[in-house]
């Protein structure tokens, strides 16, 4: 294999994606930047104050247009709703709309205290959906054009004794984005799956490699022959390798060394996310307080129970603290005393809890925990004691994520689904803890309004769930003995 071509095919490949993907979302942003300008022009413009208007000449004009476009792109980017390609159709238009949602009010704001009056909101209405229409359709051409330039990728998949089926269902869900064409078990040999997967790259049968969980040995082989030949790899990293993303490099010696630290958070970080905790708190109390009050009044009038459910949950070091929400379940949801996880479909859901819970209303209450201390923002979601003992006898590094304190909100709840395996959602906490920043949290919080409207955030746990994970811990002492994880 000519590594030197190969490569060179690759990085052409490569920058001719990203601009094609660049362009087509340039031509989006345009044409929303286009809408606002026309209205600024025709409609905003004239809305504010004499003098202000009056200072409005050319430059001017230029200067709000462009302020409206750096929000815009910020926003897009954070929300993805530049990742042609990558998201899903419906995901990617709700991304776009979304962002330019939150961009529409800002700029209404600031335009707002320009005028010192508030607009009226017409206009801004008009606006909105104008642009949600370009964004409908300029999306779904702009995917179909982007889809019949670039097939999905094909890929082999190396696995071991573990189940691929799981993971072959992921794969098959971006169908779009991934085909596995072939599969083949570690147990072939080094040298036999290496020259399975050239004569397969030098075919066109696959361009790039999937490492399932395989041993650490076996991964470390083949990812270094993988990165050798220059052949694309996707890796299910493993507890350790996450560990790892957050080390800090030193150079003490002349060799690279890492260092990963005893304690998540430093002081300072410690003492602003409690800042902002108390702050944001505090005010979305006083804005929800409305909603807080019709809900309670809603459940007290439907079945005559309490409206609040304290709960017993796990923060940080595992101390325990009674966790508050609106009672969304009946009043003997669990009168056997057995802890169980809602599912979906769960017939214990009372009607007014559906609303709740599908608006996350539900959560609500928790702002007095962050207020109190027991819980932050943004962290990883607090488990009841005995569902932690039920993962800890599978995943004893589940309590790594309680180095921190537990959150509202976290990278779990953006990056994955309510029915994300536990073992996946453990990965996902750490990736938050290992890699924390202020701005990170600013960041996940931002996210979290968008997930809050998506539907994939609000789906149940499966019944079973808990009986896998029991099986999961069984093929993991069969296949990997005392390897880590």
């Amino acid at each position: 294999m000519k590594t030197g071509t190969n490569e060179e095919k690759i990085r052409k490949l490569g920058t001719f994606k990203r601009l094609i993907n660049l362009g087509l979302t340039a031509v989006c942003l345009g044409l929303e930047i286009g809408l606002f300008a026309y209205h600024w022009l025709v409609h905003y413009q004239h809305s504010v104050v004499e003098p202000l208007r009056d200072a409005f000449w050319f430059k001017g004009h230029l200067l709000e247009v462009a302020i409206y476009a750096v929000i815009l792109l910020m926003l897009s980017l954070m929300y993805g709703g530049m990742r042609l390609g990558y998201l899903k159709n419906a995901e990617l238009i709700f991304s776009q709309v979304f962002a330019t949602l939150i961009a529409n009010l800002v700029i209404y704001a600031e335009l707002s205290v320009m005028a010192f009056q508030l607009f009226h909101p017409r206009v801004f209405i008009i606006m909105m959906l104008e642009q949600t229409a370009v964004i409908v359709v300029y999306i779904n051409i702009a995917n179909k054009v982007y889809r019949s330039l670039f097939p999905p990728r094909k890929l082999m998949l190396i696995h071991g004794d573990r189940p691929i089926e799981g993971l072959q269902s992921k794969f098959e869900s971006r169908s779009d984005k991934y085909l596995i064409t072939r599969t083949v078990h570690v147990k072939e040999g080094y040298r036999e799956v290496c020259r399975l997967i050239l004569q397969a790259y030098e075919r066109d049968d696959c361009n790039a490699v999937v490492l399932g969980d395989i041993s650490v040995e076996d991964r470390s082989r083949l990812l270094k022959f993988c990165y050798g030949n220059s052949i694309r790899v996707y890796l299910l990293p493993k507890i350790s390798d996450v560990i790892l993303m957050g080390a800090e490099e030193l150079h003490v010696f002349d060799s690279p060394m890492l260092l990963t630290r005893e304690y998540s958070l430093t002081m300072e970080q410690r003492f602003i996310k409690r800042c902002i905790d108390i702050v944001f708190s505090l005010l979305l109390l006083i804005v929800t307080s409305p909603f807080m009050l019709v809900t309670a009044i809603a459940i007290k009038l439907y079945d005559g129970g309490p409206v609040l459910y304290k709960q017993v949950r796990c923060t940080m070091n595992q101390r325990q603290f009674s966790i508050m929400k609106f009672r969304s379940m009946r009043t003997d949801a669990e009168r056997d005393g057995v802890a169980r996880l809602a599912q979906k479909n769960d017939n214990r859901i009372t009607p007014i809890g559906k609303i709740i819970r599908k608006c996350r209303i539900d959560e609500l209450p928790q702002l007095l925990n962050i207020l109190k201390g027991d819980m932050s923002f943004i962290g990883p979601r607090p488990e009841r004691p005995e569902i932690i003992a039920q993962y800890v006898e599978v995943m004893p590094e589940f309590v790594f994520r309680m180095k921190v304190k537990a959150g509202l909100a976290g990278f779990a709840q953006v990056y994955g689904k309510y029915n994300t395996s536990p073992y996946d959602k453990l990965k996902l906490d750490l990736t938050y803890i290992e890699n924390y920043s202020v701005w990170l949290d600013v960041k996940l919080m931002m996210l979290t309004l968008k997930i809050i409207f998506w539907p994939d955030s609000t789906e149940g746990v499966e019944a079973e769930q808990i009986t896998a994970l029991r099986e999961e811990k069984k093929r993991r002492e069969q296949t990997e003995n005392n390897e880590e994880l």
